[in-house]
């Protein structure tokens, strides 16, 4: 059975989307994930939301339990995860406003704890293909028919965090082929990986970076800004592509 749950970044935890709702605390082997989880039903589907930063947005990016949040919705039975996210554009294409679809990811973290397998048995899971292609297609084709612009096929880059980047970091990057930036994909995608969960990210482009010298650097106020401007883009994905999801096999998760 199809259980989807929802990792809210700035602003898109809102469970006021949910019929139903009714909140749940629940404790992980790995600490307390970092809010209350509510389930509820959008339209007949079951669906968990869990605010990544906190409630408050209190949790910096590399003080995320990334494990105690993936495992606290393994938990609670859910099956696919769709997660929402800021990033940086890193094209010129990719104006702010416009969400993406990434395929694939490149890790520029440093201190975060990447794998639920640390102990007793070491485990070495293939990730050629990282997000899973039936939600980016399903996200894709639905962003597609409410004419909202969106970008498939495309590299996120996870850097620690919490500050941004410098210029010659940004070009860097953009040198090495990520199309966006952001702080929290990563571990993220590959927990959700090693717990056999089907895992996509709505990734809500807010700004340039620094590469872009021709527009303001970025800043968290201006991220605020076109994340609140947009957010109804997002939920209203949330609500449209939920419904349909039906059981398939993913290859990536054998």
């Amino acid at each position: 059975m199809i259980k989807v749950g929802i990792i809210g970044g700035s602003g898109l935890d809102n469970p006021k989307i949910l019929k139903n709702a009714q909140e749940i605390t629940i404790a992980t082997p790995y600490g307390s994930p970092s809010s209350v989880l509510t389930k509820g039903l959008i339209e007949d589907r079951e669906v968990v939301i869990i605010a990544r930063h906190g409630k408050n947005h209190s949790i910096y990016p590399s003080k995320v339990n990334y494990r105690a949040n993936i495992w606290a919705l393994k938990e609670l039975g859910c099956t696919h995860i769709l997660a929402s996210t800021a990033v940086g554009s890193l094209r010129e294409e990719i104006a702010p406003g416009h969400l993406v679809f990434p395929d694939q990811f490149i890790d520029h973290t440093r201190k975060r704890e990447t794998t639920f397998f640390d102990e007793d048995v070491v485990v070495h899971t293939p990730f050629s293909e990282p997000f899973c292609p039936h939600l980016l297609n399903t996200l894709a084709a639905s962003a597609e028919g409410m004419g909202i612009p969106y970008h498939q096929k495309k590299t996120v880059i996870t850097i620690e965090g919490p500050r941004f980047s410098t210029r010659a970091e940004s070009h860097m990057f953009r040198s090495w082929n990520a199309d966006v930036i952001n702080m929290s994909t990563v571990p993220e995608v590959v927990l959700a990986r090693e717990k056999k969960m089907h895992y996509a990210v709505i990734a809500m482009s807010t700004d340039y970076d620094c590469w872009h010298e021709e527009e303001e650097p970025v800043t968290w106020e201006m991220i605020l800004s076109t994340m609140k401007k947009n957010a109804e883009n997002v939920i209203n994905l949330f609500l449209a592509v939920i419904p349909q999801l039906k059981e398939y096999e993913d290859i990536c998760l054998q």
